[in-house]
């Protein structure tokens, strides 16, 4: 897959990560910085989440399902992409508490997940908010079912 993170949008991705688990979401951090993105911040709460994207307006945010003040990751998910057009994706233990209708995220990878999910996951996203491309999602990667069948006047993010 050729990176799009690299070749068109040259770092310029800024990313918060959604996690309440300190250490995974440092290891995440320094994941995505070494891909070249700028992570804006760490959020372990819906507040802190939402209060990132209102201050920093990411591109793409790495979501956990289930946060601090309980399960409020899916609240996250469609406050982010309904008001600040953020591709979302969901990184969780849990999949079965997504709901049904993903709230608006692009998908979910289950944890754990490895540095070259990590790569592939953020380019898939670069390319359907530039394009709304869907085709070759990454393996580890399980698409949301509004992504397999969109309306015809769905908009890249």
């Amino acid at each position: 897959m050729v990176s799009l993170l690299n070749d068109t949008v040259s770092g310029d991705i800024k990313v918060v990560v959604v996690e309440d688990q300190p250490i995974l979401a440092m290891e995440l951090e320094l994941m995505l910085v070494d891909y070249g993105c700028e992570v804006v911040g760490l959020a372990m709460d819906q507040p802190s989440a939402l209060m990132l994207a209102a201050r920093h307006e990411p591109d793409l945010a790495f979501v956990d399902v289930n946060l601090l003040d309980g399960l409020t990751g899916p609240q996250v998910a469609h406050e982010l992409v309904e008001h600040h057009g953020v591709a979302v994706v969901f990184m969780t233990a849990n999949p079965e508490q997504i709901p049904e209708g993903f709230s608006g995220a692009l998908g979910v990878v289950c944890k754990p997940f490895d540095e070259t999910t990590l790569r592939d996951v953020v380019d898939f996203a670069c390319r359907f908010r530039v394009s709304g491309d869907i085709s070759c999602p990454p393996r580890r990667l399980q698409l949301a079912p509004w992504l397999r069948t969109p309306p015809s006047d769905i908009a890249p993010h």
